[in-house]
């Protein structure tokens, strides 16, 4: 994009601020909500939040219910800045505003919370797929480096809190749902809420077969969240969440299986069907304290665990992952002249053990069908990391207009690595320390409210992204100590509010994000990488979401939503393998993303949802050279609900995605290589035209 369309861009979000304050004067009189409270919201969810001089949106369980439980990525790709790619339900990577995008297989560099528990490990890696949808009650995106709170993350945070019951309601609720591809998933929940208890517990089972070959899924969870009151100054809070999961994986595949053969899986990984199997576990409790009006304390305690086993057509990986951690937070306000100064401060201290080793795979030793075959030992490796955040925010309110923000957040972090495996010519010892310096990452924001229904707010964040210690290895087998951090500083302005008596809700904002020691993994070989500091990024972009109420009546609600996200992200400085790539565009991140969409819901229990995804094409090598094709989505869902006797209720539902049947690729392998004669494997196929049916039955005692 020229910087013609950049000022085209900036003159249009100026312009629609100015007609949003005009707009707004109009309407003043009908608006009752507090001065220094700021509206965020996606469709059919109004939350407010204090004082925010940053971007945040917040997900719903109305929305988390649009579309089916099965996968997060329709969900969190309704978000303007958030992009999930998904090859299949095990395979997916989440990037925040293009953070995150160089990583191959999975999430990393985007912190990632249940709760007050954290669900990224010690290297930065997080897998928030494997919670199950129907025990999550919100989800909220902070966006960009002002997480000070959840560790100043480049990309920004994911924090999933989970449902609760109602108050006074004691039920059981069961859900089946069949599909495509062999898809048949149960849900039993059980739920019951006083005043001083509040206990849900919710159990899920769910297979598919899939759309591609090897593409079978098994996935049984278990969700235990309870709060309990202790009086009139403590709260206790329990959550725990068990997953039990199989998946077979296709992997990708090169451009002429993708365009006449998508279903096929990559031929290594059908010959080995190589699969994941893992159980991963969490445990976390938290004791909320209110000292008085003015000050309060939460500290929570937490543990995980995640065992893995992963046969892989160049070997077979074995894991073992243990975490605990503790996490204290202090809140309040004190009187600063003629107004209060809210503060927050805390601490968080993680810490986990990992030890994997890898051994040979012999399939190729067996007849056909056999699959993998356990052989000798290649490495045995024990890794130590660490890390704790020390983080402070306030905010001040200069007038009943104009508030101001700063906040701080300290960080250290090292990984201990120890060589298990005998040492020989061949194997030299691998064992060392990496340590981080310290960073430090400043936060500073203003927030304008010219009017009750009004914003506007403008912020300067501090931000990094850890390395992890495979990262650090070099092909020698010695640690790299002098790779850096990614660091960055993240400019961002925005608006939002509401207008014509609450009907339009609107949320604008345009960052540019000056990213510096863009690390890059080179590919040394099938299954090894180097971390190398290559260059830097600049992330320009601009993201839009409006959601309007056409109708809200006793009888009938019509509403409907549109979302726009457009990414300027460049490479700035970057030369790899001396390779200059300065000027191209960032791999892996669509050129822009919008989403509309239509909910209705009637008095006698008919609803249903009609949604549209344009995603645009994206640049899949560094040198610009080769680009995915750019595509649409339109998923549709339809239900009726019903009451019996006010204690039995019913729904009935049934959805269709990609109902015109649109090829396209739902995660990319950027940079991907080929090994002998094969064709380097950038795709992983979509599902086509799917459909999923249930029925939901709730029974109150």
């Amino acid at each position: 994009m020229t910087s013609f369309k950049i000022r085209i861009l900036f003159t249009f979000y100026l312009l629609s601020s100015i007609v949003c304050y005009s707009q707004s004067k109009n309407s003043e009189k009908a608006i009752t909500s507090e001065l220094n409270e700021v509206v965020i919201s996606t469709k059919n969810n109004t939350k407010k939040h204090q004082q925010i001089t940053s971007t945040i949106d917040t997900i719903s369980s109305k929305e988390l219910n649009r579309a089916n439980n099965i996968n997060f990525a329709p969900i969190l790709n309704r978000v303007p800045g958030v992009f999930m790619q998904s090859g299949s339900l095990n395979t997916n990577r989440i990037t925040i505003r293009g953070i995150g995008s160089r990583n191959l297989y999975g999430t990393a560099k985007i912190r990632a919370y249940y709760k007050e528990i954290p669900l990224t490990n010690g290297s930065g890696e997080t897998n928030i797929e494997d919670f199950e949808l129907a025990s999550i009650g919100t989800i909220n995106i902070l966006k960009g480096a002002s997480t000070i709170e959840y560790g100043a993350g480049l990309g920004g945070a994911i924090q999933i809190k989970p449902q609760q019951s109602n108050i006074n309601e004691s039920s059981i609720y069961n859900q089946l749902t069949i599909g495509s591809f062999g898809l048949a998933k149960g849900i039993i929940k059980l739920n019951h809420g006083t005043q001083k208890n509040n206990i849900q517990a919710t159990y899920s089972n769910t297979h598919s077969d899939g759309y591609r070959e090897n593409n079978e899924y098994n996935r049984q969870t278990f969700t235990v969240s309870t709060k309990h009151s202790l009086g009139k100054s403590d709260e206790l809070y329990f959550l725990s969440s068990y997953v039990d999961l199989k998946a077979f994986i296709p992997s990708s595949i090169n451009q002429n299986d993708y365009i006449n053969n998508p279903k096929k899986a990559a031929f290594t990984w059908k010959q080995a069907q190589g699969y994941e199997d893992a159980i991963r576990g969490s445990l976390g409790i938290s004791w909320k304290h209110k000292y008085n009006n003015n000050l309060n304390q939460t500290t929570s305690i937490f543990s995980s665990f995640k065992k893995a086993y992963e046969p892989r057509p160049f070997d077979i990986l074995k894991e073992n992952t243990h975490a605990i951690g503790l996490r204290t937070q202090l809140t309040g306000n004190i009187k600063l002249g003629s107004n209060n100064l809210n503060y927050s401060l805390g601490g968080e201290f993680f810490k986990d053990n990992y030890q994997y080793q890898t051994y040979q795979n012999l399939y190729q030793n067996y007849p056909l069908g056999t699959g993998s075959v356990k052989g000798n030992e290649l490495s045995n490796f024990k890794e130590k990391r660490d890390y704790y955040n020390l983080f402070w925010e306030s905010s001040y309110n200069l007038s009943s207009k104009i508030t101001v923000s700063a906040g701080l957040n300290f960080n250290k972090t090292s990984y201990v690595l120890k060589d298990l495996f005998p040492i020989s010519s061949n194997d030299p010892d691998q064992s060392g320390n990496f340590k981080f310096k310290n960073i430090i990452s400043p936060k500073f924001g203003v927030l304008y409210t010219p009017l009750k229904n009004i914003s506007l707010y403008t912020s300067i964040n501090h931000g990094f992204s850890p390395i992890t210690l495979a990262e650090t290895l070099l092909p020698d087998g010695q640690i790299n100590t002098n790779l850096k951090p990614e660091t960055g500083w993240n400019y961002e302005m925005g608006t939002r509010g509401y207008l014509f008596q609450k009907k339009l809700q609107f949320s604008t904002a345009i960052y540019s994000l000056n990213l510096k020691n863009l690390l890059v993994a080179r590919r040394t070989a099938q299954d090894q990488y180097i971390g190398l500091n290559a260059g830097k990024t600049q992330h320009n972009g601009l993201e839009l979401t409006l959601n309007y109420d056409w109708i809200q009546t006793k009888n009938i609600s019509i509403n409907s939503f549109i979302n726009y996200t457009l990414n300027h992200f460049r490479f700035k400085d970057f030369i790899d393998d001396g390779q200059d790539y300065s000027g191209n565009k960032v791999t892996g991140v669509p050129s822009d993303i919008f989403n509309a969409g239509i909910d209705m819901n009637t008095k006698i229990g008919i609803y249903g949802n009609l949604n549209y995804q344009y995603v645009g094409s994206m640049p899949m090598t560094d040198s610009n050279s080769l680009y995915s094709d750019s595509y649409t989505l339109t998923n549709f869902k339809f239900g009726y609900a019903t009451n019996f006797l006010k204690k039995l209720t019913l729904d009935t539902f049934v959805g269709v995605n990609n109902i015109f049947n649109k090829a396209y690729a739902s995660q990319i392998l950027i940079n991907a290589t080929g090994f002998g004669n094969s064709a380097p494997r950038y795709y992983y196929p979509g599902n086509p035209l799917n459909y999923y049916t249930g029925i939901n039955i709730k029974y109150l005692f």
